[in-house]
């Protein structure tokens, strides 16, 4: 399993998640199965059920009769459990972001470090990649993600350089990418920056912060009263949608109250600040050194 993705944050995450041995649980990315595995040693009479849109992700599941697995898209969560008789969960974790497999397999797309096709589909039976949306969108739609999921300074100039470039060419590489984009591509932390891009480009062509928002409405229907969501995240974007969700139950942060001026939200923070790993995992796991961990929990 390790040898597929080595899952961050694992004891702070199933600790927080508080596993009853009889209860009903949510791996929302089973990547590995690092997590879900840990969730199965403590269960007895209960169930796990867990979700990937990744199938090469699924073929990692070994039986066990706790263990219901699901090829889907997180964001159909309530969808997928409530047609298998699932109306409410005592717990859901998700971790975010690209696994160390998907990132490693160079056919996949997601890395800087190898030439490949520029695919980055999560979903590996969707019609589309990422180099669709280099090849075919618009000056101010490339703005405007580089912009937003990337935080890149320079988000309309690197637009401009794609459709320039591709305009001579289409774009169907890692490599062709880097390549394109050499001219605003700073000198000083140049893998950063393409570290940015290609975010970007997954952020949106997997429509990840979306999925999220419905993640996160999802688990405030699903969660009985008292059950936990955890949630690690690898950058700003997501741990922003994540914290705000947790604090006032809407994605800007701003609390509501009812009239008697108590505060109207789904979930109370388990901790304040969000969990970081420990600098010894960060030494045996350099992917981890990102993650941030938040925990609440339902309120009645």
């Amino acid at each position: 399993m390790e040898a597929y993705h080595r899952p961050a944050l694992l004891e702070e995450s199933i600790e927080g998640l508080n596993v009853k041995h009889g209860g009903i649980y949510v791996d929302a990315t089973y990547g590995g199965g690092g997590h879900a595995n840990a969730i199965l040693e403590r269960l007895r009479e209960g169930k796990l059920f867990v979700f990937d849109q990744d199938t090469n992700a699924l073929k990692n599941s070994k039986p066990d009769k706790k263990l219901h697995t699901i090829h889907a898209n997180f964001r159909y969560m309530k969808r997928e459990l409530n047609a298998k008789g699932i109306t409410q969960v005592d717990g859901i974790i998700a971790d975010l972001g690209v696994s160390s497999h998907q990132i490693d397999t160079p056919e996949r797309g997601f890395s800087t470090r190898f030439n490949a096709s520029l695919d980055m589909r999560m979903d590996t039976s969707e019609a589309h990649t990422a180099a669709d949306i280099i090849n075919s969108y618009t000056v101010s739609k490339l703005t405007l993600i580089f912009s937003e999921y990337g935080e890149i300074a320079n988000a309309h100039r690197l637009a401009h350089v794609i459709t320039k470039a591709r305009g001579e060419k289409p774009i169907h590489t890692t490599a062709e990418l880097i390549a394109a984009i050499k001219e605003c591509t700073p000198v000083q932390h140049p893998n950063k920056y393409l570290a940015k891009v290609f975010q970007a480009l997954r952020l949106e062509l997997n429509e990840e912060m979306g999925a999220l928002k419905e993640l996160l409405r999802q688990s405030a229907e699903l969660l009985n009263a008292g059950g936990r969501l955890a949630v690690i995240s690898y950058h700003s974007l997501e741990d922003r949608l994540v914290k705000n969700y947790m604090r006032a139950g809407n994605f800007e942060g701003i609390p509501q109250k009812n009239m008697y001026g108590h505060d109207i939200r789904p979930f109370n923070p388990v901790t304040r600040k969000p969990i970081i790993p420990k600098e010894k995992e960060v030494e045996l796991n350099n992917r981890a050194r990102s993650a941030k961990l938040r925990i609440a929990e339902k309120t009645a």
